[in-house]
This record gives structure tokens, C-alpha cells and sequence, in this order.
């Protein structure tokens, strides 16, 4: 009786899909917090840009 070894070479995929199969890939997983990232940066840069209007309004007093 011959016994398959699960450790063979070139088995890597097949064991990594089985494995994890139901989690996020490292890939998936820093995509998607460049993603995140890039909208909190929007967001952020969207209230200073407010900010800086704002002061511009005081120190101008709206006379541009």
C-alpha cells in the first residue's frame, strides 16, 4: 500500500487554497487598506482645505 505524502513538492497552492480558503489574502488585505486609507486621506485634506477657508475668510474679512 502506497501512502501520498502531503508535504510533495509543487502542492503548495492546492494546500494554501484548502487552508485558507475563507480568510483574506495578504494581497487582498493591503489593498484594501490602501483603500481605507486613501479615503480617510480625502476626508482629512477635505476639512483642512474647509479650515483654511475659513481663516482666509477672517483674516480677509470676504474682500477677495
Amino acid at each position: 500500500m502506497k501512502f501520498s505524502n502531503p508535504f510533495r513538492p509543487g502542492r503548495d497552492r492546492e494546500l494554501a487554497a484548502d487552508r485558507y480558503a475563507d480568510r483574506e489574502s495578504a494581497t487582498e488585505r493591503a489593498a484594501r487598506k490602501r483603500r481605507e486609507g486613501h479615503r480617510r486621506s480625502i476626508a482629512r485634506t477635505a476639512r483642512q482645505a474647509e479650515q483654511w477657508e475659513q481663516q482666509d475668510r477672517r483674516r480677509f474679512g470676504g474682500r477677495r
